[in-house]
C-alpha cells in the first residue's frame, strides 16, 4: 500500500516532536532573558556524553509541557553556531546552564539523571514537574509542628533532609536505619511555605540540605559526606553508635564486646578447669555489661553442658535464618548479634588451623 506524502511527513514529525526548544543567534536573544528562566543545554552532535543526555534532556522538557509559560528547556548547538558558544564561554561538551528571567545564567554542577535535573529547576523556579514522585519511603516526615518534639528530642540523634517536595535525598539510608531506634532519618519538605520558619531558623538556602542533630548537642552539624548508601550508613554508624549495614541487617561487629570476646577465646581453647573460672569471671562482667552479654554466657554454658561442636551447629543454623531474611528486620538484627557473638568463639580456632596450614605449606 502506498502512503501519500502529507501523511508520511505527518508520521515524521509526530516522531520526531520535542518540547526542547532549539536556539541559535537568530533567536537566542528573543527567548532568554525576556522575562522566563530556562535551562539551556550547549551540545555538539558528535559528542558521547551529549548523546547519552539528550533522552534525558527529552524527558525532562516532558516533564514540564505543562508550564511552557513559565520555565524554557532548550538546546543550542554550539558546534554550529560556534559565536554563541563563545559568547558564554562554552569549552566542552554538553555545558548546562541556568539563565534566570533577566538573562543572568550561572552553570548546573549537579548529576544529570531526571529526578536531579527536574528538582534543580523546581528549586530554581518554583514550578513543578509533572514526574510522579516514588511512593515515599519510611521515613519520618517532620513539620514546623512536630519537628521540635523529635529533631530536638535529647534522647534520639535525628537525621534531616531538608528537601523540594517529595525528594527524599536519604532514601537510600531510610530502610536501613529504620528498625533501629538510636538514629532517625527524616524529612522537611522545605518547599512548603509554613515550613520557612524551619528553614530560616537552619539557614536552609538551598536543596537538599542535610543537618544532623546529635541527642548530646542539639546544636546541628551540617552533612557534608557524600550521596551514597554507603556514605550515609557510615555517618550515622559514627554518629548514632550502631553497626547498620549496607543494605540493610546489621555488621559483622554488631553485638560484639571486646572483654567478652578476649573471654570468648580463651574460654574455647581452654581446658574444662579453666573453662569453669572464665565463666564465673565472665558473669560478674555481665552483670554491669548489658544483654548482649548473656548471649556470651549462655554459649559456654552450652559449650560446657555439650560439647564444643555446638558453636559449628548453632551458627550453621543461625545462618540459614539470615539468608532466607523472612522474619521481621527486627527479629533477625537479634539472630545477627547472637551469629556474631558465636563467630567470637571460634575465630581462634580459625586462625589456628590458618597457622598449621601455613607451617605445613612452609615445610613443603
Amino acid at each position: 500500500m502506498l502512503l501519500s506524502i502529507p501523511f508520511l511527513a505527518a508520521l515524521v514529525a509526530s516522531v520526531s516532536a520535542s518540547n526542547v526548544l532549539d536556539l541559535t543567534s537568530d533567536n537566542f536573544d528573543s527567548v532568554i532573558g525576556k522575562g522566563k528562566p530556562g535551562l539551556v543545554e550547549f551540545f555538539a552532535p558528535w559528542c558521547g556524553h551529549c548523546k547519552n543526555l539528550a533522552p534525558i534532556y527529552e524527558q525532562l522538557a516532558d516533564a514540564f509541557v505543562g508550564a511552557k509559560d513559565k520555565v524554557v528547556i532548550a538546546k543550542v548547538d554550539a558546534d554550529a553556531d560556534k559565536a554563541l558558544g563563545k559568547k558564554y564561554g562554552i569549552t566542552g561538551f554538553p555545558t548546562l546552564k541556568w539563565f534566570d528571567a533577566e538573562g543572568n545564567h550561572e552553570p548546573y554542577e549537579s548529576e544529570r539523571d531526571l529526578d536531579s535535573l527536574a528538582a534543580f529547576i523546581t528549586q530554581k523556579s518554583k514550578v513543578k514537574s509533572n514526574i510522579k514522585p516514588p511512593p515515599p519511603p519510611a521515613t519520618t516526615i517532620l513539620d514546623v509542628y512536630n519537628f521540635d518534639e523529635v529533631a530536638l528530642d535529647t534522647s534520639k540523634n535525628v537525621l534531616v533532609s531538608f528537601t523540594v517536595g517529595s525528594f527524599f535525598t536519604i532514601s537510600t539510608a531510610i530502610d536501613v536505619f529504620v528498625t533501629g531506634s538510636l538514629c532517625i532519618v527524616a524529612n522537611v519538605d522545605g518547599d512548603d511555605k509554613k515550613n520557612s520558619p524551619l528553614t530560616q531558623k537552619y539557614d536552609v538556602s538551598g536543596f537538599p540540605t542535610i543537618k544532623f542533630f546529635g541527642k548530646d548537642t542539639k546544636e546541628p552539624v551540617a552533612y557534608e559526606a557524600g550521596r551514597t548508601e554507603a556514605d550515609f550508613v557510615a555517618f550515622l554508624n559514627e554518629k548514632c553508635g550502631t553497626h547498620r549495614a549496607v543494605g540493610g541487617g546489621l555488621t559483622d561487629q554488631a553485638g560484639r564486646l571486646p572483654e567478652f570476646d578476649t573471654l570468648a577465646t580463651k574460654f574455647f581453647t581452654a581446658g574444662a578447669e579453666a573453662r569453669d573460672s572464665i565463666f564465673k569471671e565472665a558473669s560478674v562482667l555481665a552483670a554491669s555489661a548489658g544483654a548482649a552479654s548473656k548471649h556470651y554466657l549462655r554459649v559456654m554454658e552450652k559449650v560446657v553442658n555439650s560439647s564444643e561442636a555446638y558453636v559449628q551447629k548453632e551458627s550453621s543454623r543461625l545462618a540459614k535464618i539470615l539468608e532466607k531474611r523472612s522474619l521481621s528486620p527486627s527479629k533477625l538484627d537479634e539472630i545477627k548479634i547472637k551469629a556474631n557473638i558465636l563467630t567470637a568463639f571460634a575465630e581462634q580456632k580459625v586462625e589456628e588451623v590458618k597457622e598449621k596450614i601455613a607451617r605445613s605449606e612452609a615445610e613443603l
